[in-house]
Parts: C-alpha cells; structure tokens; sequence
C-alpha cells in the first residue's frame, strides 16, 4: 500500500497547477461552509437571547387568557399582588430574577409627530432591566417612584430629536376600554442594539403604568431569569399553579422555533449546494487524469497491477487532494470566523417589528464551534473521496491492450 501513496503523491505532482486549484477549491468551500454555519448559528443564538432577555424571559407566570399580542388590560387577564408574586418566586434557589410587568400599547405625541408604542410598566431595581440599564447612552434611569419619567430607545430618540429632559405626550389605553393622555418627561435614552424593539417600546416604573392604565395592584405577567437555561424544566415543575398558567421560553417562542428550524433546513442545501460544486471540480480534475494517463495505466496492467489496485490509486488521490484542501480551508476559515465572531456583522435596522415574535439585533456575531468544523471538515472529505470514485472506476475498467494503444 505504501507504494500507492507514493505513486499518488508523485501524480498529484505532476501537474500542480491543476492540483493547486482543485485544493483551493476544496479550501474555499470548506472555509465558507465554516464561516456560513458559525454566522447562522450565532444569528439564531444572538436571536433567542434577545428574545428571552427583552420580550420573553425564561418563564412567564400569567392567566390563561392573557396574550402579548393584545396586551389585554382587562383585570381578569392580568395577575394581581404581582410584586408579591415575585417576591416568592425569587427565592427559587436557580431564579435569578423575577419581576412583575405590565404592557400597553399607546401614541407618543411630540410637536407635530405621532408614533404607535409599546409602554411597558417594570419595577426598575429588578435585575430584569438589566439589558436597558447597561444600555443608557444619555440621561439616567428610572426611580421607582418616579411618576413622571420614561425611558425611551435610541431610535426613536434620534428620528424625534429628543433628548432627557425634554417633554412627550403620552396617549395610553386603560382597562375601561378609553384613554388616558398625560405629559412625561424623557429620563434617558437606552439602547439594546435591536432597532425594531428599541424605536417602538418606551418603559415606566410599574406603579405610575398601573395608574395611568387604571390597573392598580395588577401586572401583565411575571417575567422570570435564571441562571442556566437548562433549569426552565425543575423551575417550571415548581411553580405549577391551578390559577395562573406557567410557560417556558420554547412555548412562548413557537415562532421562533420554527423559523430557527426553517433556517437549518436552508443551511443544509446551502452546504450540498456548495460542496456539489467543490464535488464537480474533482470529479474533472480526476477524469482528466484518467485521460491523460491511459497509457500509462495500460503500462501498469501489463505490469501486474490490478484493477483494485488502480482504482486505488485514485482513490488514494482524492483522499490526499481532499485532505490537503480541507486543512488549507481550516487554515482561512477559523481565523475568519474567530474574527467576525468578535466584530460581527453590522446590518443595521432590518425593518423587523418589536411585535413579530422574532428579535434581531443590527449586528450578526457568528458563534463557532468544534461541532461544525468537523463536521463541515469531514463533509468536504467524503464529498471530495466519493467524487473520485467515479474516475478511478473508469480507470479500473481499462484493459491494457487497449490502454496502450491509447494516444496519451
């Protein structure tokens, strides 16, 4: 066997160039397979974090009949005592938090401008805000008992050119199916770097919300963190109640689930897509070296070598042309990949609305991992080995007589 590896690696030799670009080919799809996984991955990733920290938390306590997409303010629909509420499920030794919230949808009015938003009543010490508090890019942030502060996002500040301190009109709907029109003065402005949430959602301590809404003593939901994800199953046993209705973040973000599903299956004929390509030009690099190399094999026939043992041989070339092109793609797609997993890509406002169920911030931070890159190493191996097969089987059918009355 040793001989045939020496033969491969003199053949490959032989013709470098166009052994050179049948690796870089390999190279090539090998390293965008890796730097596409780890950006799909990451953007997923980044998603349903995003989603449990600003929307979702890891569970809810609320009714049965309460949505987020009506934002009922009905007293039926919404938890009463919530803080209590809170209080003992921030006891749970794997809670990291828990906090009541109250949602109600509302017109910012300021100058001439009117914009349709999102008001969300939080309780601020809670470690729940943590996202909006480590964003604030001006002003302060909320105080408890502040009844006439709010915290507007960035976005919306910039299209309005407001600033804290200055003065906006709130139109808010109450639980007796009117509305309530009060003036507020913007405390800071924050940031969570998610452009569709941040122009559309302006937060209020809790209690001011339950007063303007006319919902005093009552909240939306509790929102729940927990210091590892893998607990949201034991957490969930223990907070089973005949009153209110416990849901885990994969049931409050089905829609996510399945667009993140959606996004593998994409994923998937992508890379067949690109490794059918990289399959295409070794099957050609092979097939040529057949045809140059007729005589030759009918030399080695008439020599004793077997049609096993040619097929071999091209096998054994497209092992090392495989290998050689996977490593070099390694060599040019983890550092890239490690990079931009550091930088991100930066796309901006993708026009994805707060209330779509879906969270995208304006940067994509691919997150790599060992997984993929065997697993994209080894599909690029395969595909490139099963591409020669057909070429070394054309060679092995070569009968010698007839192979040395070929032209080459």
């Amino acid at each position: 066997m040793n001989y045939i590896l020496k033969m491969s690696l003199r053949n490959l030799g032989r013709n470098r160039r166009r052994t050179a670009l049948s690796a870089i080919a390999i190279a090539m799809g090998t390293a965008l397979l890796l730097l596409m996984s780890a950006t799909i991955r990451g953007e997923m990733r980044g998603a349903l974090e995003l989603n449990i920290n600003l929307r979702t938390g890891h569970l809810q306590v609320h009714t049965e009949d309460y949505k987020d997409e009506n934002m009922s303010l009905k007293r039926a629909d919404m938890i009463e005592a919530p803080m209590a509420i809170s209080s003992q499920i921030e006891e749970i030794t794997e809670v990291k938090s828990a906090a009541p919230r109250l949602n109600a949808s509302g017109i910012l009015a300021y100058k001439n401008e009117t914009i349709g938003i999102q008001i969300i009543g939080i309780d601020p010490p809670s470690e729940t805000n943590a996202p909006y508090r480590d964003g604030l890019v001006a002003g302060e942030f909320l105080e408890a008992d502040d009844r006439e502060g709010v915290l507007i996002g960035l976005p919306l500040s910039e299209n309005l050119n407001l600033n804290p301190g200055d003065t906006i009109n709130l139109i808010v709907n109450t639980s007796e199916g009117d509305t309530d029109k009060q003036s507020f003065t913007v405390r800071g402005v924050y940031t969570t770097d998610t452009p569709g949430y941040d122009k559309a959602t302006i937060f209020m301590p809790l209690e001011k919300a339950q007063t303007i809404t006319r919902t005093e003593n009552y909240a939306s939901m509790v929102y729940i963190l927990l210091y590892d994800m893998d607990d949201t199953a034991a957490v969930k046993n223990a907070l089973q109640s005949s009153q209110y209705v416990i849901e885990d973040w994969e049931e409050i973000n089905k829609l996510f689930i399945i667009v993140m599903e959606l996004s593998n299956a994409m994923m998937f004929f992508f890379n067949m897509m690109v490794l059918g390509v990289t399959a295409t030009v070794i099957m050609n690099t092979l097939l040529m070296a057949v045809y140059e190399r007729t005589r030759e094999m009918g030399i080695l026939g008439a020599l004793g070598m077997k049609s096993k043992q040619i097929k071999a041989l091209f096998l054994t070339e497209a092992t090392l042309l495989g290998l050689g092109g996977v490593l070099i793609g390694l060599a040019i797609g983890v550092p890239i990949v490690l990079y931009y997993a550091q930088v991100g890509f930066y796309f901006g406002d993708m026009g994805i609305s707060a209330n779509s169920g879906i969270m995208l911030g304006n940067s994509i931070y691919p997150y790599p991992t060992i997984g993929d890159a065997i697993s994209v190493s080894l599909a690029a191996l395969i595909i490139t080995i099963l591409s020669g097969y057909y070429p070394a089987s054309q060679a092995a059918k070569l009968e010698p007589v007839d192979a040395l009355h070929g032209t080459n």
